[in-house]
């Protein structure tokens, strides 16, 4: 079967313009992927989308009811996933946020417990990190999840009142201290009986994740997923 004229053209603008892997910049050797295949073969992809109840889920038992949760890889220190991450943040490449969105919500639009959503909103920064930094990474995360899901991202139904610094390197009590009462709501009516997906870019204690979780489940008839780029092993 011939290709495509999309796909011929898509081809011919890869050779003009080829597209970098988010983690080492090596050419990627087609069009639209993320990672070349060096840095694939070092990564471990999660498959927990295909189930209800997963790793992601269990951090949440007995913290606040999920429909479904899931990361698409498994981080760990010194590996692409980590050298993506480092880049999406702090080296002001969006665009690596929106590719993994998007290859994570073609996914996720034919998952269990995932496709049936409603909208998608986005951990926020605070204002003033936001400006540093340029943009809210897990909004990038949100936007290519909307393209290849097809649904709406609600960006500011949450605000983050404090700003707390980094949440690296700290220990679990003080995480969960450094996020109490800094989230507020801001679009609750455009919450209201949905079913919404609340995404960040990596799950390590859960603590933010929780926090925003259960603002949103304070708004009547809702109900709550979760997505990442990565989860953290756990200890």
């Amino acid at each position: 079967m011939f290709p495509s004229v999309p796909e011929l053209w898509d081809g011919f603008l890869h050779l003009l313009y080829p597209e970098l892997c988010v983690a080492c910049s090596d050419d990627l050797p087609v069009a639209g992927g993320c990672f070349c295949l060096s840095c694939r073969l070092k990564i471990s992809v999660s498959d927990m989308h295909h189930n209800r109840e997963n790793e992601f889920t269990e951090r949440f038992w007995g913290r606040m009811p999920l429909e479904s949760a899931a990361a698409m890889y498994y981080f760990s220190r010194k590996n692409p996933i980590q050298r993506a991450l480092h880049q999406l943040k702090y080296h002001n490449q969006p665009e690596i946020g929106i590719k993994i969105g998007r290859d994570f919500g073609r996914k996720l639009r034919s998952a269990p417990g995932f496709s049936a959503v409603d909208a998608i909103v986005p951990v926020p920064l605070h204002p003033k990190k936001e400006r540093l930094r340029g943009y809210n990474q897990s909004a990038m995360f949100a936007k290519g999840l909307a393209e290849s899901m097809d649904i709406p991202v609600i960006y500011d139904a949450l605000a983050r009142n404090v700003f707390t610094g980094t949440q690296t390197r700290k220990k679990r009590m003080d995480r969960f201290e450094n996020v109490g009462n800094v989230f507020s709501l801001k679009k609750t009516a455009l919450l209201e009986g949905k079913h919404i997906m609340l995404v960040d870019d990596v799950l390590t204690t859960g603590a933010t994740l929780e926090m925003c979780g259960q603002e949103i489940l304070n708004v009547p008839g809702t109900r709550l997923s979760l997505a990442t780029i990565a989860i953290a092993l756990s200890n």
